[in-house]
């Protein structure tokens, strides 16, 4: 039986109720057993919407039994202060995320799914890390972890992740080239089942460079990589993001791979809003979560749409049916 676990996020904006939406949608439907980590008082916050069979559980037992019930486990009652980013808010998604990939690490769970968390809560409760995806690979010591972005229309993945622009260009080496395109190769393969995957690399200057006149990475370190590696089979370009997105040559590959954040954010989330999804590549557990934020601005008001999180969850069902399939 497939067991999955799923994160409060931030209380204060829109994660708990997309989480709620979604277990309305999957629990009854569905062979698999869920738990949801959430405080009491959050989740009764939004009983007009909770399901219909659900069980509160306080103890340190995480693992779900299916009996067509939800199993909220409870972290306590927290103070719920809507639409602000707290000390407090930032503490619980954060304990979340340690309870539920420390669980998924001991083989309980076949995959978390995590709702959106706050950077300014979590530096507001003295929680050092921008994100999830660099909070969990320190969890489950991997050193060669991706962000990897997952739609039907585009899958994308980052060279870097949470760092000012300015700081970039010092990052790009043959070596951060070489495994986090390992590491994206491998999870394509085993994660998506694509046998002979097609990556297309994006340049990091524009018009890539224009051999060398507004930046020379793609000529002294980019180019030589994709044709020296030996995983060059798999690589294509370095192409000029612009060009490359205004005349949809991500629809020719398997997978796009940016140089820094909004290269590949801005279209994927123009094509995907409502529906794509982060997933964290290379770790031993399975973790997908909406591409989208807290939400702070409609949070308590019943009108955050639960499709991302609904993907999420089909994209982790997925991916640990892959990996069992590959063992």
């Amino acid at each position: 039986m497939k067991k999955f676990i799923f994160t409060c996020g931030d209380i204060n904006g829109i994660g708990p109720e997309v989480v709620i939406k979604t277990l309305n949608k999957i629990y009854m439907q569905s062979d698999a057993a869920f738990t949801f980590i959430c405080p009491r008082n959050v989740f009764e916050f939004y009983s007009n919407i909770t399901p219909p069979k659900f069980n509160f559980y306080y103890s340190n037992d995480l693992y779900p039994h299916k009996n067509n019930s939800v199993k909220i486990f409870d972290l306590g009652n927290v103070k719920i202060t809507l639409a602000k980013p707290t000390k407090s808010s930032g503490r619980i998604s954060f304990d979340a995320i340690i309870i539920a990939a420390n669980a998924c690490l001991s083989n309980k769970f076949s995959a978390m799914i995590t709702a959106p968390i706050s950077k300014e809560s979590f530096n507001k409760a003295g929680v050092n890390y921008p994100g999830h995806t660099e909070l969990l690979a320190e969890i489950t010591k991997q050193k060669n972890f991706v962000m990897m972005f997952l739609s039907q229309k585009m899958k994308a993945a980052l060279l870097t992740i949470h760092i000012p622009l300015s700081k970039v260009p010092s990052v790009v080496t043959m070596e951060l080239l070489s495994s986090k395109l390992g590491t994206i190769v491998k999870s394509l393969k085993e994660d998506f089942n694509i046998s002979n995957p097609k990556i297309a690399i994006l340049g990091l200057n524009p018009h890539s460079g224009e051999n060398g006149i507004i930046g020379k990475e793609e000529i002294n370190i980019i180019a030589p990589f994709i044709k020296s590696s030996e995983l060059s089979k798999n690589l294509f370009g370095p192409f000029p993001a612009d060009a490359f997105f205004a005349n949809h040559n991500y629809k020719n590959y398997d997978l796009v791979f940016a140089m820094y954040h909004d290269q590949a954010l801005i279209p994927f989330k123009m094509m995907n809003f409502n529906d794509g999804v982060n997933f964290t590549a290379g770790l031993s557990i399975i973790r997908t979560s909406p591409d989208h934020g807290t939400a702070f601005n409609i949070a308590g008001k019943n009108i955050a749409s639960e499709n991302s999180m609904l993907k999420a969850f089909h994209y982790a069902n997925r991916i640990s049916i892959n990996r069992l399939s590959n063992d």
